[in-house]
Protein backbone atom coordinates (compact mmCIF):
# COMPACT_ATOMS: atom_id res chain seq x y z
CA UNK A 1 0.00 0.00 0.00
CA UNK A 2 1.14 3.41 -1.11
CA UNK A 3 -1.34 5.46 1.26
CA UNK A 4 -2.88 7.07 -1.76
CA UNK A 5 -6.34 7.14 -2.54
CA UNK A 6 -7.64 4.90 -4.49
CA UNK A 7 -9.81 6.35 -7.39
CA UNK A 8 -12.34 4.81 -9.68
CA UNK A 9 -13.93 5.31 -13.41
CA UNK A 10 -17.72 3.51 -13.71
CA UNK A 11 -18.02 4.09 -17.44
CA UNK A 12 -15.27 3.79 -20.06
CA UNK A 13 -16.28 6.08 -22.96
CA UNK A 14 -15.24 9.82 -23.50
CA UNK A 15 -15.83 11.42 -20.21
CA UNK A 16 -15.04 8.27 -18.30
CA UNK A 17 -11.45 9.11 -19.89
CA UNK A 18 -11.45 12.39 -19.13
CA UNK A 19 -12.07 11.51 -15.37
CA UNK A 20 -9.43 8.76 -15.53
CA UNK A 21 -6.87 11.08 -16.87
CA UNK A 22 -7.62 13.69 -13.90
CA UNK A 23 -7.50 11.44 -11.28
CA UNK A 24 -4.09 9.41 -12.74
CA UNK A 25 -2.55 13.46 -12.68
CA UNK A 26 -3.48 14.13 -9.10
CA UNK A 27 -0.98 13.79 -5.98
CA UNK A 28 -2.18 11.28 -3.43
CA UNK A 29 -4.13 9.49 -5.50
CA UNK A 30 -4.18 6.93 -8.09
CA UNK A 31 -6.70 5.68 -10.11
CA UNK A 32 -7.28 1.91 -9.47
CA UNK A 33 -10.15 0.49 -11.35
CA UNK A 34 -11.88 1.40 -14.51
CA UNK A 35 -15.46 -0.83 -15.04
CA UNK A 36 -17.56 -1.01 -17.75
CA UNK A 37 -19.94 -3.67 -19.02
CA UNK A 38 -18.12 -3.90 -22.27
CA UNK A 39 -14.64 -5.61 -20.76
CA UNK A 40 -12.72 -4.30 -23.67
CA UNK A 41 -13.63 -0.66 -23.30
CA UNK A 42 -12.46 -0.92 -19.79
CA UNK A 43 -9.04 -2.81 -20.58
CA UNK A 44 -8.19 -0.39 -23.00
CA UNK A 45 -8.74 2.59 -20.52
CA UNK A 46 -7.08 0.60 -17.78
CA UNK A 47 -4.10 -0.03 -19.75
CA UNK A 48 -3.63 3.74 -20.37
CA UNK A 49 -3.35 4.49 -16.63
CA UNK A 50 -1.84 1.12 -15.28
CA UNK A 51 -5.25 0.39 -13.22
CA UNK A 52 -6.91 -2.73 -13.18
CA UNK A 53 -10.12 -3.37 -15.21
CA UNK A 54 -13.05 -4.56 -14.33
CA UNK A 55 -16.39 -5.87 -15.97
CA UNK A 56 -18.15 -6.69 -12.59
CA UNK A 57 -19.39 -3.77 -10.66
CA UNK A 58 -18.72 -5.03 -6.81
CA UNK A 59 -15.72 -6.16 -7.53
CA UNK A 60 -14.92 -2.88 -8.85
CA UNK A 61 -16.27 -1.02 -5.49
CA UNK A 62 -13.83 -3.27 -3.92
CA UNK A 63 -11.02 -2.19 -5.24
CA UNK A 64 -11.83 1.93 -5.29
CA UNK A 65 -12.24 4.57 -2.05
CA UNK A 66 -13.82 6.84 -4.38
CA UNK A 67 -15.54 6.98 -7.86
CA UNK A 68 -16.84 8.95 -10.58
CA UNK A 69 -19.67 7.68 -12.59
CA UNK A 70 -19.60 8.48 -16.14
CA UNK A 71 -21.73 6.01 -17.39
CA UNK A 72 -24.73 6.77 -20.05
CA UNK A 73 -27.18 8.77 -18.27
CA UNK A 74 -30.11 6.11 -17.65
CA UNK A 75 -27.36 3.86 -15.41
CA UNK A 76 -26.73 6.81 -12.87
CA UNK A 77 -28.90 6.00 -10.37
CA UNK A 78 -28.07 2.57 -9.96
CA UNK A 79 -24.57 2.78 -10.35
CA UNK A 80 -24.40 5.71 -7.88
CA UNK A 81 -26.95 3.71 -5.35
CA UNK A 82 -24.48 0.94 -5.13
CA UNK A 83 -21.72 2.86 -4.72
CA UNK A 84 -23.02 4.43 -1.91
CA UNK A 85 -24.26 1.29 -0.54
CA UNK A 86 -20.98 -0.07 -1.06
CA UNK A 87 -19.58 2.68 0.78
CA UNK A 88 -17.73 4.80 -1.49
CA UNK A 89 -18.10 8.76 -1.82
CA UNK A 90 -19.30 9.08 -5.49
CA UNK A 91 -19.10 12.46 -8.15
CA UNK A 92 -21.87 11.65 -10.62
CA UNK A 93 -21.06 13.09 -14.27
CA UNK A 94 -25.04 15.30 -15.13
CA UNK A 95 -27.66 14.44 -14.97
CA UNK A 96 -28.03 12.89 -11.20
CA UNK A 97 -30.90 11.04 -11.96
CA UNK A 98 -33.44 10.73 -14.51
CA UNK A 99 -36.30 11.84 -11.70
CA UNK A 100 -36.65 13.59 -8.49
CA UNK A 101 -37.62 10.40 -6.71
CA UNK A 102 -34.15 8.93 -7.69
CA UNK A 103 -32.28 12.24 -7.15
CA UNK A 104 -34.02 12.20 -3.76
CA UNK A 105 -32.67 8.96 -2.64
CA UNK A 106 -29.17 9.11 -3.58
CA UNK A 107 -28.78 12.58 -1.33
CA UNK A 108 -30.63 10.90 1.48
CA UNK A 109 -28.47 7.62 1.17
CA UNK A 110 -25.32 10.03 0.62
CA UNK A 111 -26.35 12.00 4.03
CA UNK A 112 -27.38 8.58 6.09
CA UNK A 113 -23.80 7.45 5.40
CA UNK A 114 -21.50 10.67 5.94
CA UNK A 115 -20.30 10.30 2.36
CA UNK A 116 -20.10 13.10 -0.71
CA UNK A 117 -22.13 12.80 -3.72
CA UNK A 118 -20.65 15.47 -5.86
CA UNK A 119 -22.40 16.46 -9.09
CA UNK A 120 -20.38 16.87 -12.32
CA UNK A 121 -21.81 20.62 -13.07
CA UNK A 122 -18.37 22.15 -14.02
CA UNK A 123 -19.50 24.90 -15.67
CA UNK A 124 -20.07 26.56 -12.49
CA UNK A 125 -16.76 26.26 -11.78
CA UNK A 126 -16.10 28.22 -14.99
CA UNK A 127 -19.08 30.80 -14.16
CA UNK A 128 -17.80 31.20 -10.24
CA UNK A 129 -14.10 32.05 -11.51
CA UNK A 130 -15.28 34.67 -13.93
CA UNK A 131 -17.03 36.31 -11.05
CA UNK A 132 -20.54 35.90 -12.15
CA UNK A 133 -22.11 34.62 -9.31
CA UNK A 134 -20.59 37.80 -7.46
CA UNK A 135 -22.59 40.16 -9.72
CA UNK A 136 -26.33 41.85 -9.15
CA UNK A 137 -28.68 39.08 -10.32
CA UNK A 138 -29.69 39.85 -13.95
CA UNK A 139 -32.61 41.15 -15.72
CA UNK A 140 -32.12 38.32 -18.85
CA UNK A 141 -30.67 35.89 -19.67
CA UNK A 142 -29.88 34.07 -22.71
CA UNK A 143 -28.23 30.49 -23.28
CA UNK A 144 -26.81 28.44 -26.24
CA UNK A 145 -25.19 25.40 -25.93
CA UNK A 146 -24.93 23.10 -29.57
CA UNK A 147 -23.14 20.65 -30.49
CA UNK A 148 -22.65 18.72 -33.50
CA UNK A 149 -23.64 15.21 -33.77
CA UNK A 150 -21.30 12.59 -31.54
CA UNK A 151 -23.13 9.43 -30.86
CA UNK A 152 -22.73 10.21 -27.34
CA UNK A 153 -26.22 10.69 -24.75
CA UNK A 154 -28.49 9.32 -26.96
CA UNK A 155 -29.87 7.59 -23.84
CA UNK A 156 -32.15 10.93 -22.94
CA UNK A 157 -32.74 14.21 -24.45
CA UNK A 158 -30.93 17.08 -25.13
CA UNK A 159 -32.60 19.09 -22.09
CA UNK A 160 -31.05 16.46 -19.98
CA UNK A 161 -28.16 15.55 -22.12
CA UNK A 162 -26.60 19.83 -22.16
CA UNK A 163 -28.95 21.71 -21.68
CA UNK A 164 -29.15 20.83 -17.64
CA UNK A 165 -25.41 22.61 -17.74
CA UNK A 166 -27.39 25.92 -18.33
CA UNK A 167 -30.03 24.93 -15.68
CA UNK A 168 -27.88 24.60 -13.18
CA UNK A 169 -25.99 28.10 -13.67
CA UNK A 170 -29.99 29.75 -13.57
CA UNK A 171 -30.64 28.27 -10.40
CA UNK A 172 -26.98 29.41 -9.14
CA UNK A 173 -28.22 32.87 -10.22
CA UNK A 174 -31.35 32.78 -7.93
CA UNK A 175 -33.56 34.48 -9.54
CA UNK A 176 -36.47 33.76 -7.51
CA UNK A 177 -39.47 31.46 -7.61
CA UNK A 178 -40.13 29.61 -11.45
CA UNK A 179 -43.58 31.14 -12.45
CA UNK A 180 -43.96 29.95 -15.61
CA UNK A 181 -41.99 26.96 -18.30
CA UNK A 182 -42.66 26.90 -21.96
CA UNK A 183 -40.54 24.81 -24.44
CA UNK A 184 -40.61 23.69 -28.16
CA UNK A 185 -38.67 21.49 -30.18
CA UNK A 186 -37.41 17.79 -29.64
CA UNK A 187 -35.76 14.80 -28.69
CA UNK A 188 -32.51 16.60 -30.18
CA UNK A 189 -33.06 20.14 -30.27
CA UNK A 190 -35.22 22.01 -28.11
CA UNK A 191 -35.59 25.68 -26.84
CA UNK A 192 -37.30 27.21 -23.46
CA UNK A 193 -38.14 30.26 -21.53
CA UNK A 194 -38.91 30.39 -18.04
CA UNK A 195 -40.42 33.18 -16.32
CA UNK A 196 -39.75 34.18 -12.83
CA UNK A 197 -42.08 35.62 -10.19
CA UNK A 198 -39.08 38.39 -10.29
CA UNK A 199 -40.06 39.49 -13.26
CA UNK A 200 -36.66 38.11 -14.62
CA UNK A 201 -36.97 36.08 -17.60
CA UNK A 202 -34.54 33.42 -19.12
CA UNK A 203 -34.29 31.60 -22.89
CA UNK A 204 -32.66 28.73 -23.47
CA UNK A 205 -31.80 26.63 -26.65
CA UNK A 206 -30.01 23.38 -26.76
CA UNK A 207 -28.71 21.25 -29.60
CA UNK A 208 -27.01 18.00 -30.49
CA UNK A 209 -27.33 18.13 -33.94
CA UNK A 210 -26.13 21.39 -34.90
CA UNK A 211 -23.31 22.20 -37.52
CA UNK A 212 -20.31 23.79 -35.41
CA UNK A 213 -20.48 23.77 -31.41
CA UNK A 214 -21.41 27.06 -29.30
CA UNK A 215 -21.69 27.60 -26.07
CA UNK A 216 -22.67 31.11 -24.83
CA UNK A 217 -24.93 32.87 -22.24
CA UNK A 218 -25.31 36.62 -22.29
CA UNK A 219 -26.60 38.52 -19.37
CA UNK A 220 -28.40 41.70 -19.78
CA UNK A 221 -28.33 43.96 -16.27
CA UNK A 222 -29.44 47.50 -15.37
CA UNK A 223 -26.02 48.83 -16.93
CA UNK A 224 -24.94 46.73 -19.34
CA UNK A 225 -24.75 43.53 -21.18
CA UNK A 226 -21.71 40.75 -20.90
CA UNK A 227 -21.45 37.71 -22.72
CA UNK A 228 -19.67 34.55 -21.07
CA UNK A 229 -18.47 31.99 -23.99
CA UNK A 230 -17.96 28.84 -22.15
CA UNK A 231 -15.95 27.08 -25.37
CA UNK A 232 -13.04 30.03 -24.62
CA UNK A 233 -13.99 30.45 -20.60
CA UNK A 234 -13.97 34.18 -21.72
CA UNK A 235 -16.02 37.13 -20.61
CA UNK A 236 -17.04 40.10 -22.78
CA UNK A 237 -19.14 43.00 -22.74
CA UNK A 238 -19.58 46.44 -20.48
CA UNK A 239 -16.09 47.33 -19.07
CA UNK A 240 -17.71 47.96 -15.43
CA UNK A 241 -19.26 44.12 -15.50
CA UNK A 242 -16.55 41.98 -17.36
CA UNK A 243 -13.28 43.22 -15.53
CA UNK A 244 -12.08 42.19 -12.24
CA UNK A 245 -11.66 38.48 -12.27
CA UNK A 246 -8.95 36.02 -12.07
CA UNK A 247 -7.02 34.95 -15.56
CA UNK A 248 -5.31 32.16 -13.99
CA UNK A 249 -7.64 30.76 -11.61
CA UNK A 250 -7.34 26.98 -11.96
CA UNK A 251 -11.37 26.51 -12.62
CA UNK A 252 -10.30 28.64 -15.58
CA UNK A 253 -7.64 26.01 -16.73
CA UNK A 254 -9.08 22.96 -16.66
CA UNK A 255 -12.73 23.04 -14.97
CA UNK A 256 -13.26 18.77 -14.87
CA UNK A 257 -9.41 19.06 -13.32
CA UNK A 258 -10.70 21.06 -10.59
CA UNK A 259 -14.12 19.61 -10.17
CA UNK A 260 -12.14 16.45 -9.76
CA UNK A 261 -9.24 17.48 -7.36
CA UNK A 262 -12.30 19.25 -5.03
CA UNK A 263 -14.51 16.37 -5.15
CA UNK A 264 -11.78 13.84 -3.64
CA UNK A 265 -10.83 16.63 -0.80
CA UNK A 266 -14.08 16.46 -0.46
CA UNK A 267 -14.33 12.66 0.05
CA UNK A 268 -11.04 12.93 2.18
CA UNK A 269 -12.17 15.17 4.95
CA UNK A 270 -15.77 14.07 4.83
CA UNK A 271 -17.75 17.06 2.77
CA UNK A 272 -19.53 19.03 2.23
CA UNK A 273 -19.07 18.90 -1.89
CA UNK A 274 -18.33 21.71 -3.88
CA UNK A 275 -21.49 20.61 -6.23
CA UNK A 276 -24.02 18.85 -3.45
CA UNK A 277 -26.28 16.40 -4.65
CA UNK A 278 -28.90 19.35 -4.04
CA UNK A 279 -27.84 21.35 -6.39
CA UNK A 280 -28.35 18.73 -9.19
CA UNK A 281 -31.78 17.60 -7.93
CA UNK A 282 -32.90 21.41 -8.73
CA UNK A 283 -31.59 21.41 -12.10
CA UNK A 284 -33.22 18.14 -12.52
CA UNK A 285 -36.68 19.49 -11.37
CA UNK A 286 -36.69 21.85 -14.53
CA UNK A 287 -34.90 20.10 -16.70
CA UNK A 288 -37.99 17.47 -15.92
CA UNK A 289 -40.42 20.63 -16.10
CA UNK A 290 -39.01 21.46 -19.75
CA UNK A 291 -39.27 17.87 -20.81
CA UNK A 292 -43.10 17.97 -19.47
CA UNK A 293 -43.74 21.39 -21.62
CA UNK A 294 -42.80 19.98 -24.60
CA UNK A 295 -44.67 17.02 -24.79
CA UNK A 296 -47.62 19.50 -23.73
CA UNK A 297 -46.98 20.80 -26.86
CA UNK A 298 -45.63 18.32 -29.51
CA UNK A 299 -47.07 15.01 -27.94
CA UNK A 300 -44.38 12.49 -29.15
CA UNK A 301 -41.78 15.55 -29.07
CA UNK A 302 -39.21 13.00 -27.10
CA UNK A 303 -39.84 9.97 -28.46
CA UNK A 304 -37.02 8.39 -29.41
CA UNK A 305 -36.60 8.03 -33.40
CA UNK A 306 -36.52 4.30 -34.80
CA UNK A 307 -34.01 2.79 -36.98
Amino acid sequence: MDGKILAGVAGAGVFGGYHAQKYAGLDGVRLAAVYDVDPARSAALARLHGAEPFADYAAFLGAVDVLTVAAPASAHFELARQALVAGKSVLVEKPLALDLAHADELIALAARRGLVLQVGHQERFVAEALGLFARPRPQRVWCARRNPPSGRGGDVSVVFDLMIHDLDLIRRLDFGALAAVSASGGRDEATAELLFDSGATAMLTASRIAGAPDRRMRLLYEDGLIEIDFARRSLSGAPALAGGFDQDSPALADPLGYGVERFVQAAARGGPPEIPGEAGRAALEWATMIEAALVKSAPGALRKATP
